[in-house]
């Protein structure tokens, strides 16, 4: 093959992140539809499955295609459809909505690392797909009553420009916080619910792990994401607004896990990365300076946390290394 045509390292890497992300995201659908007893949320989640798999297979002839191994991802031997319901009332669509999110962001960076037509073309198929998937999630739940949507806000009639440098001060000690705008209002809205289901998420995986430091590992992750919300919530609270609970997404009392440990280690690596950048980016758009303290000491608990994750999947075996450069100071001593 000419060199014109081989793919570069940041498309290697990010095909083969995407190569991990979508063998997962398909181990989790074979469980959900087989358990699934909603029409249209098996509409949903199959048609997913079939789009996912379509991609799958074009990266395999790819990488096949320029003699690069194809990674082992997530097979069939990660899930347990004999295994009873983990979770009701909705959560299959929740969760999926959730990936979505992430994979939307992810999509965006992959193409601006992208520099093949043939990269270019997976990566805008999928966004596609996504973001048509996210939008029917998204219907299904709200008409379901699953998901709640932001507070309402009386709408402005006027513009107007900050004033005083005490807008962007959280921290007055004798008088009230200034109320919070929309976009952090939003902000914290979707911290509660993302937060919402990877306790519901982590909460099965703890209930059904064997392994004991990885059902430990699990109970922390539900701690901390209880912590966030809490956060989350008395920051709203402050401003005297009331976050609406979703009336759905239960875990039953099923002990029996549905996917390997690795699986489900994986998967909540996946959303703390996802939560460390909901962290950053959220302090970008933040103008009071307490939110922005408060986001940076919930990044570093999600980083700490995560390093913790990675820590016990390699001890494990669990983490397949990605495509790595040459290592020429190695090289020149042999």
């Amino acid at each position: 093959m000419k060199q014109a045509d081989s793919i570069s390292s940041s498309e290697l890497g990010t095909l083969w992140l995407t190569y991990q992300q979508k063998t997962l995201i398909l181990r989790v659908l074979d469980y959900f539809i087989a358990k699934t007893e909603d029409h249209e949320a098996r509409n949903i989640m199959g048609g997913l499955w079939q789009d996912l798999d379509h991609y799958v297979n074009k990266i395999t002839k790819l990488f096949e295609n320029q003699g690069i191994v194809v990674p082992v991802g997530f097979t069939k031997g990660d899930v347990n459809l004999e295994a009873p319901k983990l979770y009701d009332n909705g959560f299959d669509i929740m969760f999926l909505r959730i990936l979505k999110e992430i994979s939307m962001g992810m999509y965006t960076l992959n193409l601006n690392m992208s520099y093949q037509g043939e990269v270019m073309d997976i990566y805008e198929g999928l966004t596609v797909i996504t973001q048509n998937i996210y939008k029917r999630s998204t219907e299904y739940l709200l008409k379901k009553g699953i998901l709640t949507t932001p507070p309402k806000v009386t709408m402005p009639i006027a513009n107007e420009f900050i004033e005083s440098k005490d807008y962007l001060s959280g921290f007055n000690l004798f008088g009230d916080k200034r109320a919070l705008n929309t976009i952090e209002v939003g902000i914290l809205h979707h911290g509660i619910e993302t937060n919402n289901v990877g306790l519901q998420l982590i909460s099965g995986f703890a209930q059904c792990a064997n392994t004991p430091e990885v059902k430990e590992y699990f109970v922390k992750g539900m701690e901390l994401a209880k912590k966030q919300i809490t956060i989350f919530e008395d920051i709203l609270l402050q401003s005297n607004i009331q976050f609406s609970a979703t009336s759905g997404s239960t875990v039953t009392t099923s002990t029996m896990a549905p996917f390997s440990e690795k699986l489900m280690m994986f998967c909540i690596h996946l959303l703390n990365t996802f939560g460390m950048v909901s962290s950053s980016f959220g302090t970008i758009f933040t103008l009071r300076n307490d939110l922005n303290l408060k986001a940076g000491l919930i990044a570093k608990d999600i980083y700490v946390y995560t390093h913790d994750g990675i820590k016990l999947m390699i001890k494990h075996g669990w983490l397949e290394e990605p495509p790595q450069m040459e290592d020429r100071k190695q090289l020149i001593r042999q």
